[in-house]
């Protein structure tokens, strides 16, 4: 077996690790004061950080979950399952953030979550866990940005901070509960100058945007970031693409049968983050994106590839 290239390079993972109970399948909404009996169920960690983090832990990648806790009965669980970080959350004293969730018959699903810890984390909590000084090579990336509701009144602080210390940023922000409006779009452009990457799905490409196709909000968004920056858009069954100074790339998905759609977003990251800490190009961190999320998406108990299939797909190309 061919030992794992070496990188001095860390991914740092800031945001939303909450508990998730998703539940299967709901095919009409109950009457009020019935009872619905679902085939089945499963507690797992969740959110957009905690599911990038489950992906990292599989591919191998070095990574930090950077996070706060909640003080209930499901603290010293999560804080288990991800042994190296949890030391360095910050308690709070509140209950966790809980998600429960049901899917349909048509692989949507409908989410109810409380608020909890995740709305606490703030910038101090963050800048506490990461180091002064990057070494090269690494990466932050912000995700659940628009539920960890006290850190994103601090983002463009937050991130011009991390960007002093020499750590190249990801964002991905997700879709705001409230929906896109102007004044969420004037808010987002004071941070996207300091950020490298931006990791959205199509949908919330084109709202934060506001443009009417793909190529051009991509186009729009990328003119405000920094410098050598990546737009990338997941577009689920069609792969992703990505735009960066004159570039643009486009990487197929290979057809799977679908059983979780659950953070296939933050599996992608998790793939395509991977690849750029150990230096490699664009293109290749666009492959390994799309083929984490379809691994991830079409197994339960959720499975990912492992580093070795990973470096494969290096080798063919």
């Amino acid at each position: 077996m061919k030992a794992k290239p070496d990188t001095r390079a860390t991914l740092y993972v800031v945001g939303n690790i909450n508990v998730d109970l998703i539940m299967s399948t709901l095919h009409e909404w109950p009457k009020k004061g019935t009872e619905a009996m679902l085939e089945s169920s499963s507690l797992r960690p969740g959110g957009s950080a905690g599911n990038c983090a489950l992906a990292l832990a599989a591919l191998e990648s070095p990574y930090r979950l950077v996070a706060n806790q909640g003080n209930d009965q499901f603290t010293g669980w999560l804080a288990s399952l991800f042994p190296e970080s949890a030391p360095h959350w910050p308690t709070c004293e509140c209950e966790t953030s809980l998600t429960f969730g049901v899917t349909h018959p048509d692989h949507e699903r409908t989410f109810f979550s409380n608020q909890g810890h995740i709305v606490r984390l703030s910038m101090q909590d963050v800048l506490a866990q990461i180091p002064e000084a990057a070494l090269p090579g690494d990466w932050v990336l912000l995700c659940g940005t628009w539920l960890c509701t006290a850190l994103y009144a601090e983002y463009p602080q937050l991130l011009a901070t991390l960007k002093q210390r020499g750590y190249q940023v990801a964002v991905d922000s997700g879709w705001p509960p409230q929906g896109w409006n102007n004044t969420l779009r004037e808010q987002t452009a004071t941070w996207l100058p300091f950020c490298d990457a931006l990791l959205l799905n199509e949908v919330e490409t084109l709202g934060l945007a506001d443009k009417p196709t793909l190529d051009e909000a991509a186009r729009s968004l990328l003119a405000n970031m920094s410098e050598n920056a990546f737009c990338i858009a997941k577009c689920g069954p069609d792969g992703a693409r990505l735009w960066a100074a004159n570039l643009v790339l486009t990487q197929s998905a290979e057809p799977v049968a679908v059983v979780d759609t659950i953070g296939a977003g933050d599996s992608f990251n998790a793939g395509f983050l991977s690849a750029l800490i150990y230096g490699l190009p664009p293109a290749t961190a666009l492959h390994w994106g799309v083929r984490v999320a379809g691994c991830a998406i079409s197994s339960s108990p959720r499975r990912y590839p492992d580093w070795q299939s990973l470096f494969g797909l290096v080798e063919k190309n």
